[in-house]
């Protein structure tokens, strides 16, 4: 009987190195040749725009506790002897505290009244709006964010009072038992309502672009997944695109937010400034927001009331970093189904 011996591979031969070794060392040494000339130019241009980012932060807010120190070390007593504008036996603290409220009131109620719409605006355009009215759209929306800041302190100083006045005297009058509405409304106009809705006005073109792009990255198969289930127009929009573009929507929420809270001319243009903890919004000489105040005061201060106005644009300065940060932890929690990533 004869028996057949098993095939054998060849393998390397004696003395060699193996085909794979080789192009491992091949590739290494690719590596290292694509990392001259261009490459390497890039990649430090890069790493240095990066840098400069941080340095840049890190430099204003230097540059902001240095000129800041000298109001923060100075008593309420020498700053109200010193300083024409300040608060009699105030202290630094109690003087930005209404700032701060103000400032983050504003903001928070502009927020609200912008994100809604904009969110409707940029459903509208990305799933129910005809290609081409879509695009106009578009283009009228990001037209509102080239408007300068003085136009829209025109626009809500001299033109929109007469036309808010009587709704605000309704809301005093209906529902004047809501802190945020009491009465009496000012005959004016000029109170942080109708801040408010500038703000949200100066916002609504970032919150929406930002989110019209999110819910335009929604993937067809969820959609089409969704219609095929039976779902209507609207079921599949709650179902599958809003949730896909929530953090991204929340994103742009942040933006906006951002540019509220550092909103100077139309508001110094409109509100009738006051210092006080208040909620009435109706009301004039209540409140007053940290920029405004700055461009208000700035013009007929001292050094040391320079120092102090400093000390607010410091704060407000931590509110915005503060802001950004808690927008970051947000959209980093659903980062695994985002429309923001």
């Amino acid at each position: 009987m004869t028996t057949t011996a098993p095939p054998t591979t060849p393998g390397p031969a004696p003395g060699g190195s193996s085909e794979p070794v080789r192009r491992a060392g091949t590739s290494r040494r690719r590596a290292r040749n694509s990392d001259r000339g261009v490459n390497r130019a890039f990649r430090w241009t890069a790493t240095g725009a990066g840098a400069l980012i941080l340095a840049v932060l890190a430099a204003v807010a230097i540059f902001l506790l240095l000129r800041a120190w000298p109001a923060l070390s100075a008593g309420g007593a020498e700053l109200s002897e010193q300083v024409a504008w300040f608060p009699e036996g105030a202290s630094l603290l109690s003087f930005v505290g209404p700032l701060i409220f103000g400032t983050l009131l504003a903001a928070a109620l502009s927020l609200v009244l912008a994100t809604p719409v904009a969110m409707g605006i940029a459903l509208f355009i990305s799933h129910y709006a005809p290609r081409r009215l879509a695009s106009t759209l578009g283009y009228v929306v990001d037209l509102l964010a080239a408007i300068p800041s003085v136009v829209y302190g025109l626009w809500g100083s001299l033109v929109l009072p007469p036309v808010v006045v009587p709704v605000w005297s309704w809301l005093a009058d209906t529902l004047g038992w809501f802190p945020l509405f009491a009465g009496p409304a000012s005959p004016t106009g000029r109170v942080l309502l109708t801040v408010a809705l500038v703000l949200a006005v100066m916002i609504l073109p970032i919150i929406t672009a930002v989110s019209r792009e999110v819910f335009l990255q929604t993937p067809k198969l969820h959609e089409e997944a969704a219609l095929a289930l039976g779902a209507t127009r609207w079921e599949m929009i709650r179902t599958a695109v809003i949730p896909f573009g929530r953090s991204g929507v929340i994103s742009a929420a942040m933006l906006g937010l951002g540019r509220a809270l550092g909103e100077t001319m139309a508001v110094l243009m409109i509100l009738s400034p006051g210092l006080l903890y208040s909620f009435k919004i109706l009301q004039a000489g209540q409140q007053q927001t940290i920029a405004a105040n700055i461009a208000a005061d700035f013009p007929e201060a001292n050094p040391l009331g320079v120092s102090a106005l400093i000390a607010t644009g410091l704060a407000l300065f931590v509110i915005t970093l503060l802001v950004n940060m808690g927008a970051r932890a947000i959209v980093a929690r659903r980062k695994d189904f985002s429309g923001a990533n």
